[in-house]
This record gives C-alpha cells, sequence and structure tokens, in this order.
C-alpha cells in the first residue's frame, strides 16, 4: 500500500515538474497536408472556469481548409472532443476567412496558418492540483486543385488549478489576439430586401459610422442564400453601406425563403457578425459612392488644384483633335462660313457655342457626380452606355446630315442643331451644336484629361465642378478664339455658291458618325435590336424626305399639309421605335461574354479580362496587358487598329509568352469602373502592363504606337 501511494505521488511529482505550471500538448499531427495540435490560452483552468483550447493548424502553402460555411465546395472543419466528465465545449470560435477563387466557383478558406479558439468549461467539482487529458478527433477537408480528406487525434494535458490561471507565455497573446479579431456582434442594424433579382442587405449603425468600407464582403452562416462568386455591390452611406448580393437557392432557386439572413459583414476597418430581418433599407444606408480610399490618392496629380485646373484646360484643348469630335465642329464650320465677314454675328455664335459647351459640361459633370453619390459605380461618358442615348445620338446624327445634304430645310440657313432660330443670328443653333459637341465627344478622353478627371471625383463637389469647367474652357477655346480674331474670319471667302458645296460636303462625317453611333448600338444591344433601330433610320429619312418634299411644294404655292404631317409623324414612329429597341436591348451576358476571345489582329487574341484572370496569369509568370476599352470610345478604337492589330505586335507577345486582356466598358460595368477607379482614372482608354515578375502595372499612354506596345511588352518579359 505504501509503495502504490509512492508510486502514484511520484508520478505526481513528475507531472508537475514536466508542465511546470503549463498545459502540456500533446504530439504534433501531420496529416500529410496539415500540422495540427491543441494548444491553451492559459496554463490552467480553475474548478468552473473557462479558458480557451485552440486547434492550431499549420496549411502546406498552396493548400487551404475550410471556413464554417465553406461556400460553393467543401466541408468545415469539424472537432469531436472527448472530455472529463462534467466538463463542456462550447462552440468553435471562426476566424474571418479568405475567398479563395477556382474557375468559376468562389470558396470561404483558411491558407497558412490558422488557429480556432474553442471554449472549454471545467465541472465545478474539478480538483485543483489534478491534470487531466482533453482529446479532441479533428475532421477537415484539405484543397489544392484536388481535395484530400484528413483527420487528426489531438490531445492537451491541462492542469486544474486553485486559483485564476495565468496567460500562457507562448499562446496566451495569440489566442487574445485571434479572439479579438474574430467577428463578433457590435450593435449593427441589419435588414435585407429582396428586389427582383437582386437581393439588398443594409448594415447601419454602430462601428461602421465613418469606417473605411473599401472592399466590404458579406460572408453568410448558410450556403444556399446567395450566389458566392457574384460580384458584391457596395453603396456607403453616412450610417452605413447597403451591398447588393445575387440571391441564392433559398430564394431564387425553389429553397424556402430565410427569415433572417445571418452572417460576418468584413471591412478594412474590422468584421462583426449580423444577423437581418426583412425590411426596406432605410435611405441613409444608400448615399456615397466608391470610397476614396479605393481610388489613387489626390496627392498623386503634381500641382493638386492647380495642376488639375491646367491639365484639365489642356485636355479640353486636345479633345478637339478626337476623331468623335470632328462630325459635330464641321456643322458650326458650315453654319460659321456663312457669318465670316460678319464680326458681331461670328462673336455672338462663338459666345454661344461656349455657353453651350459649358453649360453641357457641368450638366453631365453634376449628373456623374450625382450618380455616383449614389452609389453607382459609373465614370465618364455614362451617357454613351445607354442604347437609349445612343440609339436617340445615331437618329440625330442621320437627320442633321440629311439637313446639311439639302433633303429637307431647318429654317433658311443652316445653323446645325437647332438652327430653326435663325431669325435671331443662330444663337440657339451655336448653343445645341455645343452641347451636342460635348455628349458626343466627352468619353474621348483626351491625355490630360484622365489625371485632372480622376482628382475631381475624390474632391468636394465645387472643386470637382471647377475642374469640369477648365476643361469646357479648354474645348471651347479654339472655336471662340476663331471668331474674336479678325484676321482668322478674313482668311474665308465671302458668301457664295461655294457655302452649299461645303455644307453638302461636311454632311458626310455626320453619315459616318451616324454610322460609329449604329456599331456602337449593335455592341450594347445585339442583332435583334440593331435590325430595329435600322428600320427606324430609314423611317426617319423616308419622314425627312417627306418633309422636304412639303417645303418644295410650298415655295411652289402648292398643297403641302399632308406631306409635312406625314413625313413628321414618320419621324415621331421612328424616335418611337429605336426607343423600343434600345429598351428591349438584351445585351450579352458576362457568362456568355467570357466563353469568347475577341480577335485584336492577326494572330493576337484578347481575352475577357477580370481581376481573378489577372491574379492567375500573375501566378503563372506572364507578362499581361490589360487593354479598358469601349465601343464608344473612338480613341480606344483608333488605337485597337494602329497599335494592337500588327503582326510585330502578336510576334511580341508570342516571344514574351504575353497575353492581351480586354475590359469591355461599352455597357456599365461596376467591376471595370472599380478597376478604373483604382488607378484614379474616369474613363477609358485605360492601358496597363504588368510585368511578369509580379509587381505593380506600367500605364502605358492613352494615345498608342506599335513601338510603344512593344518596347512594354519586351520590359514587361524580361
Amino acid at each position: 500500500m505504501f509503495l502504490k501511494k509512492a508510486v502514484l505521488a511520484l508520478q505526481a511529482l513528475l507531472m508537475a515538474t514536466l508542465l511546470g505550471g503549463h498545459a502540456l500538448a500533446g504530439p504534433v499531427v501531420n496529416s500529410g497536408h496539415i500540422e495540427s495540435e491543441l494548444v491553451a490560452q492559459e496554463t490552467g483552468i480553475a474548478p468552473g472556469g473557462t479558458i480557451y483550447v485552440a486547434l492550431r493548424q499549420k496549411i502546406t502553402p498552396g493548400w487551404h481548409t475550410y471556413w464554417r460555411n465553406p461556400g460553393d465546395a467543401g466541408e468545415p472543419t469539424k472537432i469531436t472532443w472527448t472530455l472529463p466528465e462534467g466538463w463542456r465545449a462550447g462552440d468553435m470560435v471562426w476566424p474571418t476567412p479568405q475567398k479563395a477563387k477556382l474557375g468559376p466557383l468562389l470558396d470561404y478558406a483558411y491558407k497558412g496558418e490558422v488557429l480556432i479558439p474553442v471554449p472549454i468549461t471545467a465541472s465545478a467539482d474539478a480538483k485543483p492540483g489534478t491534470t487531466l487529458s482533453l482529446t479532441a478527433d479533428v475532421f477537415y477537408l484539405v484543397c489544392e486543385q484536388i481535395c484530400i480528406p484528413e483527420e487528426a487525434k489531438l490531445s492537451l494535458l491541462l492542469p486544474v488549478v486553485a486559483g485564476a490561471p495565468a496567460p500562457d507565455p507562448k499562446w496566451g497573446a495569440v489566442i487574445g489576439k485571434v479572439l479579438a479579431e474574430a467577428p463578433k456582434p457590435a450593435g449593427l442594424k441589419a435588414v435585407f430586401k429582396l428586389e427582383a433579382q437582386a437581393l439588398k442587405l443594409a448594415v447601419t449603425g454602430g462601428p461602421l459610422k465613418g469606417s473605411d468600407m473599401a472592399g466590404a464582403y458579406f460572408y453568410p452562416y448558410s450556403s444556399k442564400v446567395i450566389e458566392h462568386a457574384a460580384e458584391q455591390l457596395i453603396e456607403r452611406g453616412p450610417e452605413g453601406l447597403t451591398l447588393t448580393l445575387k440571391p441564392g437557392y433559398d430564394f431564387v432557386g425553389g429553397g424556402t425563403p430565410p427569415a433572417e439572413l445571418a452572417g460576418v459583414l468584413a471591412t478594412k476597418a474590422g468584421a462583426w457578425e449580423v444577423t437581418a430581418t426583412a425590411g426596406d433599407p432605410p435611405p441613409q444606408a444608400s448615399g456615397l459612392g466608391p470610397p476614396p480610399a479605393e481610388a489613387a490618392p489626390a496627392a498623386g496629380l503634381a500641382g493638386g488644384l492647380a495642376g488639375a485646373l491646367l491639365f484639365a484646360f489642356l485636355g479640353g484643348l486636345i479633345l478637339n483633335l478626337m476623331p468623335c469630335v470632328f462630325p459635330v465642329l464641321s456643322m458650326k464650320a458650315a453654319s460659321l462660313a456663312g457669318h465670316a465677314h460678319e464680326t458681331t454675328k461670328a462673336r455672338i455664335q462663338g459666345l454661344a457655342f461656349l455657353v453651350g459647351v459649358v453649360a453641357t459640361f457641368l450638366a453631365l459633370a453634376g449628373a456623374l457626380l450625382a450618380v455616383r453619390a449614389g452609389g453607382a459605380a459609373v465614370g465618364w461618358g455614362f451617357q454613351l452606355q445607354s442604347p437609349l442615348v445612343i440609339a436617340g445620338l445615331a437618329l440625330l446624327m442621320l437627320l442633321v446630315a440629311l439637313n446639311m445634304s439639302s433633303v429637307f430645310e431647318i429654317g433658311t440657313s443652316v445653323q446645325g442643331l437647332g438652327a430653326g432660330a435663325s431669325s435671331r443670328g443662330g444663337v440657339t443653333g451655336a448653343f445645341f451644336t455645343g452641347a451636342l459637341a460635348v455628349v458626343v465627344a466627352a468619353p474621348c478622353t483626351a491625355p490630360f484629361m484622365a489625371g485632372a478627371l480622376g482628382y475631381a471625383l475624390t474632391q468636394p463637389t465645387a472643386v470637382a465642378l471647377g475642374v469640369f469647367l477648365a476643361l469646357a474652357l479648354g474645348f471651347a477655346a479654339p472655336f471662340v478664339a476663331v471668331t474674336f480674331i479678325p484676321g482668322a474670319l478674313k482668311l474665308l471667302p465671302r458668301p457664295g455658291g461655294w457655302m452649299d458645296v461645303l455644307k453638302k460636303g461636311l454632311a458626310f462625317p455626320m453619315y459616318g458618325a451616324a454610322l460609329w453611333l449604329v456599331w456602337v448600338f449593335a455592341q450594347q444591344a445585339g442583332p435583334i435590336a440593331l435590325g430595329q433601330l435600322l428600320v427606324a433610320g430609314v423611317l426617319a429619312a423616308f419622314g425627312a424626305w417627306l418633309y422636304g418634299l412639303a417645303q418644295a411644294r410650298r415655295a411652289m404655292g402648292k398643297g403641302s399639309v399632308v406631306s409635312m404631317i406625314l413625313g413628321l409623324l414618320a419621324v415621331i414612329g421612328a424616335l418611337g421605335l429605336a426607343a423600343a429597341a434600345a429598351l428591349s436591348a438584351k445585351p450579352p451576358t458576362a457568362a456568355a461574354a467570357a466563353e469568347v476571345s475577341t480577335p485584336s489582329g492577326p494572330g493576337l487574341t484578347a481575352e475577357v479580362w477580370s481581376p481573378e484572370k489577372v491574379k492567375a496569369l500573375q501566378a503563372e509568370g506572364r507578362p499581361i496587358l490589360v487593354d479598358f476599352t469601349a465601343a464608344w470610345c473612338v480613341t480606344c478604337q483608333v488605337n485597337e487598329k494602329v497599335a494592337l492589330s500588327g503582326p510585330k505586335v502578336a510576334e511580341a507577345f508570342k516571344a514574351q509568352n504575353a497575353v492581351l486582356l480586354k475590359a469591355d466598358w461599352t455597357n456599365r460595368d461596376p467591376v471595370i469602373a472599380k478597376a478604373l477607379a483604382e488607378f484614379n482614372r474616369v474613363g477609358v482608354p485605360l492601358y496597363l502592363v504588368y510585368p511578369k515578375n509580379g509587381g505593380a502595372p506600367v500605364i502605358l499612354p492613352q494615345l498608342l504606337t506599335e513601338g510603344m506596345v512593344i518596347e512594354a511588352i519586351e520590359k514587361a518579359g524580361a
């Protein structure tokens, strides 16, 4: 008996010596791709007390395990505890996961090292001085390109102490940090609402007020409430944010819509648990657009406000050289020719043109700022992302061209759009010509405009409008200067028959502009809507011819009312048909676009851009050129033909194993808008060259040459 007690005492002494007042983990278990062990936050546990014991996993690089909701695929880690009688294990504390993209699937995963704490509560009658064993059977799925189920049997020796246990010197602070950063309730208010094919989740209050919400993301606890791989659009407001999610099976696939939408809202400022109930999102949750943190810093523009004003003015000057402006300015040239030797009328027209340009630039800028403040991701040139606007402009250009070809007349002289006000010296016509020039020309971003506009959209409204005003003044300056320089006007011959020839000759750029807009419409709306617009064009031309016929009959003193009415009705019908075509337009889906490669020239094929595609190609060590473009951007189309379509460029890409990615912004795309904002841009074109060894991309000029592209690709591949 004495011998037995001596042995037990010796064992207790040995155990105390080994533990040294600390919990003693069992051996680290390597299951193949993960090393696992149990570690404790405290050196022991008091009777009836609770401490955290964490499952620590060190994951092989390139592999990952899964969060409580694995996302589109996978299985969460599970722990089965074997504890002393009367002891309890609480719920696992899941750290915020990472997003793991694999093809079309998006998973919520852990990589590298992860600690998952679990609260362990001792029984009230646990005896101080004893040491008890905790055992955990851990099951997990570990994945790379393939997935392997693995398991580990882990153990931990935990002393029972009389007083409050001390923090473990090695793991106490580490587990404490994990617990502090783990998502937890924070008094947030959340509501959700299904609107058509969008699920709105509004979260307000608490720590969201004034926080940086760039990159905010909602991780749902249920795997069936949203489409995980779909983009989550962010709308900011003074009280919080609203996320637009793509609803999942429970909402639109035949499942049962939940009464609550629970999960984790992760932002740069932290991550919190939210539980949303059904209801209307509050107005204050949808205010501001993408936060300044997502855009390049305004300080990056040399000279601050003064530099932005200068660059905007220079950009406006250069904008007059863009191809998209020529057709509209040709109207003004024909009009100005008629007043070249009437200084006062010419100057009045110049000032009216200036007012039209300034008013339209500021109106577009105000609309852009308002739409972005409402949370929509739009950029400069947004008006031409609307098929309805494109269809209307195409018909307008056609009618203007027919007018300049003398198919019909508006008033008695050619003053461009609005020329019916000839009795007032063509002031109205000059104003609307300026307005039309801005609407069509604004998307043709000139080289100096990009930085200035990016700066403007990060500033207060008054400063932003000042930059756009400088842009408008630069755009209008050449035409206004000509009207105020007598010597320039005197270079034109005096009015005569040549003016009619000039007018009809300048009609052809307008026909070209109409055809260009029809082509843009085809990219946006698809073949069926294109056919409707072409019919509308024929109907509009027929109406213009009938109207011109009525004018000719009236000039001969014959009846013209019927022809005039029929002509007007035909034009009105054409406008209605064009509007119907635009409203019924069905642009290609992102999925369909992703399946089609866009030829960019002989031997060179552009693949569809996405942020995930860029990361995947960077991981392969390949140089990348990203072409942010749009069908309505004439500068983009010129660059594509001049600098990206030659065989030498294709050979350079092949030699460097480089890839051309095309980000097509013809239709509105918030993902592309966000990417542009990250480079302090609000419009296209934008050309980025990523080096093969990783790192930040090089931004190419907005006007490209073939040699410039080849040199950039060769440097990126070096």
